[in-house]
């Protein structure tokens, strides 16, 4: 164990608060000598937690450069307290961490975790445009490159925009959403989220759950500017390969769309989904007993009421797990469901 355990970085434990932290470290179970992959650092909420829980080595993944920033300084610190590397930041998407490990040298990795909600960083920050609830510019990158919100709000037909509100927010007004905007930009383009908020709300009518009627047009425009469903089913499945043998995979969503890939990519791995899978041609005969993986969770494990309450944002999250089943083919793992 690291004799001198981290506090969470002064930034994240201000402005990010991981989600299910214990849930996640239970999931999995670091030991000395472990090498794990935190393929969405953030904060490094996750990655302090670990490093702290095991003497272990982590290799971080995020395709925010200020967030690459925050973790050069964490990994600083680790190194300075053990007296050897124990954190290495890899600037890319998880979408390509088969490459971005490989370049590295990592090794197989016995643990791999991924958060799929956006960061509390992007969130809170006005300037990078995530947010309705701040003005901010029309942004939306993650990696600071590529087409913006923005870009996608004034150029895209109005059959693109509402099949981006209807499909990736999941928007019951999306064409009204689309048509809106298309009437709008053509005397004024939109520039900032207040104003694109402001016409949602004009278009959509209040939810009587009080979620704002923006939410789910920006989360939508949100996830097709980052091809976030793109990148979770691509780094899922490379995931699954990265792991050594006894491995475990744990992945933490936070709406119906991640929580639906995540469910169909490791129902399938590990045998309980009748569709193919890559893992094994032949999914569709093939029992659990025989899959290469085995599921650690039957059913989503969800936030208790006690983090809900002091974190609002963990109310949404599921965490789903998996074990790469090893030589021994006894081998069964070991359930997080009760």
């Amino acid at each position: 164990m690291n004799a001198l355990p981290l506090p969470l970085p002064t930034s994240a434990s201000s402005g990010h608060i991981p989600v299910m932290l214990t849930e996640v470290l239970e999931a999995l179970k670091p030991a000395d000598g472990n090498a794990i992959l935190d393929c969405t650092f953030g904060g490094g909420g996750y990655t302090t937690a670990i490093l702290n829980a095991a003497d272990c080595t982590v290799w971080a993944i995020d395709r925010d450069p200020d967030a690459i920033v925050r973790g050069n300084i964490l990994a600083k610190a680790f190194a300075e307290a053990s007296g050897k590397p124990r954190l290495h930041m890899l600037h890319g998407s998880f979408g390509s961490m088969q490459d971005l490990t490989q370049q590295a040298e990592a090794p197989a990795f016995d643990g791999i975790v991924l958060d799929l909600g956006v960061s509390s960083f992007q969130l809170d920050e006005a300037e990078r445009g995530f947010s309705f609830k701040q003005d901010g510019p029309l942004d939306m990158r993650m990696a600071r490159t590529g087409r913006t919100a923005a870009d996608v709000v004034n150029t895209a037909s109005e059959a693109e925009l509402a099949d981006i509100f209807h499909f990736y927010g999941e928007e019951r007004h999306a064409r009204r959403v689309a048509r809106a905007i298309v009437a709008d930009r053509v005397e004024t383009p939109f520039t900032t989220t207040a104003q694109l908020a402001g016409l949602i709300r004009r278009v959509v009518p209040s939810d009587r759950s009080g979620i704002d009627s923006a939410t789910r047009s920006f989360q939508g425009l949100r996830i097709a500017v980052n091809d976030e469903l793109g990148e979770i089913e691509r780094g899922l499945e490379q995931a699954l390969d990265l792991l050594a043998p006894g491995g475990r995979l744990v992945v933490v969503s936070f709406h119906s769309l991640e929580d639906r890939i995540a469910k169909r990519v490791l129902g399938n791995a590990t045998g309980k989904s009748q569709s193919f899978s890559r893992y094994d041609p032949r999914a569709a005969m093939t029992k659990a007993d025989d899959a290469p993986f085995v599921a650690l969770t039957g059913k989503p494990v969800r936030p208790g009421d006690a983090e809900c309450s002091a974190n609002p944002r963990a109310r949404s999250a599921r965490l789903r797990a998996v074990a790469k089943r090893p030589t021994d083919v006894s081998f069964s793992g070991k359930g997080l469901n009760p």
